[in-house]
């Protein structure tokens, strides 16, 4: 896709070192510089960071709308892609599990994905990478995950552990627990006797996990942990070197995060919503007491800046504080310096919105286009024509 030629934004609102103001913003060459440039006025408008999304799997609704019923992977991702740019997102980590679950959650859909990605990368915006969510009880497969992650470049592994909730199921909920193993293809006799096998691994698990952690530091990934619900699971994570807290279930948990400086990532969906879809923490209650450092997409992309609009509609925070959750602070802990502001020299991602809407009506992902719509899509295109 081609990059814009130089172009100045201007009269916008623009964020900039964590105020709003009259801010013009030149796009030259993929980059935010000073340069002269033809000028566009976007009186009305908001100019902010692209959106940095740390975690989302909205896009497996793109490869299996159905369970019973997949797409072409490499179409599918596509099509996610163009969501995120819809929704302001410029840079994002696509959640894919590896899990002793199977079906689409298991080693192979993980290395499937990595490879249609890997196939689309060059021909799609935004800058999309997968997150790898480890499951803790598959360490017989650890020497694949490692060869995997070496193979795609993966730099984000979460752990987590989800084989608590599957024996609750199985003990007190069997019908539910029927329904899950049909949507693997799997009986209920067959499902249990996988979720058995993986509980039988519970005594080496936590010295798997701290040499494959240790490997996963060598190649210089990025880790963190998934549904912390205590201190000292945060603090099990912290010690073989996961220091990204994503989704404490417990302000425990969140608070020990804290205290040794690791981010806490909550689900934005979560704050949209007013709660937890699955009954825990509510993510505002973690924003108002200060331990929630950003909000990710979780399974839902628009939630992102809906979320963002709505702490400041309930006079939670400010539009800079609010907006830096989602694109400067998790840039900083992705560690991508070169993005998630509006600085001189950074990569030209940033989101054009509408201030009455407050919907997204231009996305740009390194200086090149990736969403045009509304007013501003007309103002854009006759400018350049005119």
């Amino acid at each position: 896709m081609p990059i814009l030629s130089p172009i100045r934004l201007t009269h916008a609102h623009s964020l900039m070192e964590g105020q709003l103001a009259d801010h013009s913003v030149t796009v030259a060459e993929g980059l935010i510089t000073q340069s002269p440039a033809p000028e566009i006025n976007l009186q009305g408008y908001y100019l902010l960071p692209g959106i940095v999304d740390l975690h989302g799997d909205g896009f497996e609704r793109h490869l299996s709308p159905r369970p019973s019923a997949p797409f072409e992977p490499k179409k599918a991702l596509a099509s996610a892609a163009a969501e995120l740019a819809v929704n302001g997102v410029t840079t994002a980590w696509f959640a894919q599990s590896w899990s002793w679950e199977g079906g689409f959650r298991s080693g192979p859909a993980c290395e499937a994905l990595l490879a249609a990605l890997q196939e689309v990368r060059a021909d799609v915006l935004p800058d999309v990478r997968v997150q790898i969510r480890l499951e803790t009880h598959v360490i017989d497969q650890h020497d694949a995950v490692r060869a995997a992650v070496a193979r795609f470049g993966v730099d984000y592994v979460v752990f987590n552990n989800h084989l608590p909730e599957a024996l609750e199921m199985a003990q007190n909920r069997p019908e539910r627990f029927a329904q899950w193993a049909a949507q693997t293809s799997r009986s209920h006799a067959e499902m249990l006797a996988i979720v058995n096998a993986a509980s039988a691994q519970d005594r080496d698990v936590p010295g798997a996990l701290a040499r494959i952690a240790a490997a996963f530091t060598g190649q210089g990934l990025r880790m963190g942990s998934h549904d912390d619900g205590d201190a000292q699971t945060r603090s099990f994570y912290r010690g073989i070197g996961a220091a990204i807290c994503e989704f404490p279930t417990s302000f425990a948990a969140a608070k020990a995060a804290q205290a040794a400086g690791e981010p806490v990532l909550m689900g934005a969906p979560n704050v949209v919503r007013g709660g937890s879809q699955s009954g825990n923490i509510a993510a505002q209650d973690l924003v108002e007491a200060g331990l929630c450092d950003a909000l990710v997409s979780d399974y839902y992309y628009p939630a992102l800046a809906q979320a963002a609009w709505a702490l400041v509609d309930r006079g939670v925070c400010d539009l800079p504080t609010a907006w830096a959750k989602i694109s400067t602070t998790p840039a900083r802990i992705a560690g991508l310096s070169d993005r998630g502001g509006l600085g001189t020299g950074q990569r030209a991602d940033l989101v054009a919105v509408n201030m009455e809407t407050h919907q997204a009506e231009m996305t740009l992902c390194a200086g090149r286009v990736a969403h045009l719509s509304g007013a501003l899509a007309a103002k854009v295109v006759w400018a350049r024509v005119g």
